[in-house]
């Protein structure tokens, strides 16, 4: 279920590895291996049976059969597996729809945009079901607005399919938005294996490190990648119970069973308490209303409100948990200084820790380091 990209300048070898994989060009040596079977020691049968049944590609330049309808090269991978053409064009014709080509089955290449065409392709490779998808530079042909829509539609895919894809790109940006994990190619040589995050903020050397120089880190990055511990969290109910768990700290998260509620801000919640009395509930009208941002969320969706806030904006996960916070200075210091940033990655994993060991324990509040 992951998307591996192979990225590297033109001429590093991208293209030549990827045709390993399916033995259009033989390697010379090493292994290839597809669930511990051996590809390099196949027979020419039992290869050809892989690569119709368990390998599909996707290229850049569509290579689409011009004399066969578009229903017909989407089902090709079937029809050649013996399947009666009622079944695979069901199939095939299901595929179509699901990539936004409904309709346009029994037109030919030639009548469909560059865009089209490589949607067919994408179409053609999932209606084979194979285990693994490989897709060799398959939207560096396109303008960049019918790229960024192959993109959008390949990662809402893949978050349903969970096939194994091995993308070939030149283009950064595109690895990363589309990388689970991505491998930088130089000379024939992989000089580096990480996660996006990890190729940015820890590049292994020199040439890593060029390639990333001036890549928006803002789009790039994540919420997650830059965000730290929260300094406090509280759970109480009444106004007094939060003055006594925040031990004078100027501010502190609110939550419920791990839940985010809002912020309390002592100077406020020391008003309430003079002029409504401490046993007042801890609600929605007493707490400062700091909208949460997802810890997956781009950094550059939250820049405005993190320059808005008064305080660090809350960090959640998909559960809605408090996972950290994240201020407007980290976020200067992370864009700004690339030594911030590898400093910045290692603070994942505590804010990560932090949350847990907060979640686990009881109130009061409790400090970061």
């Amino acid at each position: 279920g992951e998307t591996f990209v192979i990225m590297g300048l033109s001429g590093s070898g991208k293209s030549t590895l990827i045709r390993h994989f399916n033995r259009l060009i033989e390697p010379t040596a090493g292994q290839i291996l597809l669930d511990g079977t051996d590809i390099t020691a196949l027979s020419k049968q039992q290869l050809e049976d892989v690569r119709r049944h368990r390998m599909a590609m996707v290229f850049q330049r569509f290579a689409l059969f011009p004399h066969r309808t578009v229903v017909e090269n989407v089902g090709y991978a079937l029809k050649l597996r013996g399947e009666k053409r009622a079944e695979w064009e069901k199939k095939a014709q299901y595929w179509l729809e699901i990539v936004g080509l409904d309709g346009y089955a029994n037109q030919y290449p030639n009548q469909l945009s560059g865009g089209q065409q490589q949607r067919v392709g994408l179409a053609r490779a999932l209606c084979s079901d194979a285990d693994v998808l490989l897709m060799d530079e398959a939207f560096s042909a396109l303008d960049p607005l019918i790229r960024s829509e192959m993109q959008d539609l390949l990662i809402q895919l893949q978050s349903e399919l969970h096939k194994t894809i091995i993308f070939i790109t030149h283009d950064l940006d595109e690895a990363l938005r589309l990388g689970d994990r991505i491998a930088i190619l130089n000379d024939g040589e992989i000089v580096q294996i990480g996660a996006p995050a990890e190729i940015l903020l820890e590049p292994a050397d020199d040439y890593v490190e060029a390639f990333v120089r001036d890549v928006n880190r803002a789009r790039a990055l994540t919420v997650e990648t830059v965000m730290k511990p929260p300094t406090a969290r509280i759970s109480a109910e009444t106004v007094g119970e939060a003055l006594a768990q925040m031990r004078g700290q100027a501010y502190a998260y609110v939550v419920e069973d791990g839940e985010y509620k809002g912020v309390a801000c002592q100077e406020r919640l020391e008003e309430v308490a003079e002029s409504e009395g401490r046993d007042t509930p801890l609600c929605e009208d007493v707490l400062e209303d700091v909208p949460a941002v997802s810890a997956d969320a781009a950094i550059e969706t939250i820049i405005p409100d993190t320059l808005e806030s008064d305080y660090p904006l809350p960090v959640v996960n998909e559960e809605g948990e408090l996972a950290g916070q994240v201020s407007s200075q980290s976020l200067v210091r992370v864009l700004a200084d690339p030594d911030a940033q590898a400093e910045s990655a290692g603070d994942q994993a505590s804010a990560r820790s932090s949350a847990e060991t907060q979640e686990r324990s009881s109130p009061p509040a409790q400090g970061a380091a």
